[in-house]
């Protein structure tokens, strides 16, 4: 049945991809800072109350439903999971401006594909080149392949419905409340992003051996052996450094932003980034999919066969 359901997900999604500013997303989002508002009284322990009152209640009612529609007809409770892992999932939410730098910089547009980077990851690339942004995009395609596609099908397999619900609220808060840069208010954070990291442990790893397969093994499992921990951002160089090495080329590096030099450990290997390295990625991000999705089949088909 999860085999079932999620495949349903997955086409579900790509034939009607929820964007980033959904309902469901703008309205966490908004329920978020109300409880940072009402409860960051700048310390550690206020940060972690705020968590579970807007974790707890989600996760709770996520399994109550689950649990009296699976009483009642269990198509029902597949239409629930199907809904959830559509909701808390979302390959198109990246591939789409993916494939339109892509686009772009193959015809040369690199204003176009410099205003696409930017507008995906909030931050101008009026300062990139072409293999600047290209080698940002890969950065970005493989950890939102990760954040979004493998990590919430981790946890769906391991806990069901509410797997995938609490993998998403989790990233949520972490990368909500982890914006403030004062110092002080920077506390309230503290447990969200610790939270996240600890439940991102496992599904990172899993993500990074999964790209060790689909590519270049030996290349993925050195560099994730030998940078991951240099890149100092959770459970992100792990997937990079194994992404890296499992494409042959090299992440990371210096940018120019903003007029200033952004210096960032080098991840892989291999070659400069070029253009058509983008092509190599998508394939990668799928190749690793694919492999999940057998691997939860077989799963799947064993059980029915007792």
């Amino acid at each position: 049945m999860k085999f079932l359901a999620l495949a349903l997900a997955l086409l579900l999604e790509q034939a009607w991809p929820l964007r980033r500013g959904n309902p469901f997303y703008a309205a966490f989002e908004r329920y978020a800072d109300l409880l940072e508002q009402r409860f960051n009284g700048l310390q550690a322990n206020h940060g972690a109350i705020a968590w579970m009152v807007a974790v707890l209640p989600l996760a709770l009612l996520t399994v109550l439903i689950y649990a009296l529609l699976r009483e009642a007809n269990v198509l029902l409770a597949l239409a629930w999971s199907i809904a959830v892992l559509y909701i808390a999932m979302g390959f198109r939410r990246f591939s789409h401006c993916f494939t339109e730098i892509a686009q772009a910089l193959r015809e040369q547009d690199i204003a176009t594909a410099r205003d696409v980077l930017g507008r995906w990851r909030g931050v101008p690339a009026d300062e990139l080149n072409a293999a600047e942004i290209s080698r940002v995009s890969i950065e970005l395609g493989l950890l939102q392949a990760h954040r979004y596609v493998l990590g919430p099908i981790f946890w769906f397999v391991m806990l069901g419905p509410v797997g995938p619900v609490v993998y998403r609220a989790a990233d949520l808060l972490a990368e909500r409340w982890g914006r403030q840069v004062d110092p002080e208010k920077r506390a309230f954070a503290f447990f969200a992003e610790r939270a996240f990291f600890w439940i991102d442990w496992l599904p990172a790893r899993i993500t990074a051996g999964s790209f060790a397969i689909a590519g270049n093994f030996e290349d993925a499992a050195y560099c994730w052996r030998t940078q991951a921990a240099g890149w100092g951002r959770g459970a992100e160089g792990v997937v990079l450094a194994s992404g890296a090495g499992a494409l042959g080329i090299r992440l990371g590096g210096t940018l120019r932003e903003e007029g200033m030099l952004n210096q960032r450990p080098v991840l892989g290997i291999g070659e400069e980034v070029v253009v058509e390295d983008l092509r190599g990625a998508v394939g990668l991000i799928w190749r690793a999919l694919v492999i999940w999705l057998f691997l939860l089949l077989i799963v799947s088909m064993a059980r029915a066969l007792g």
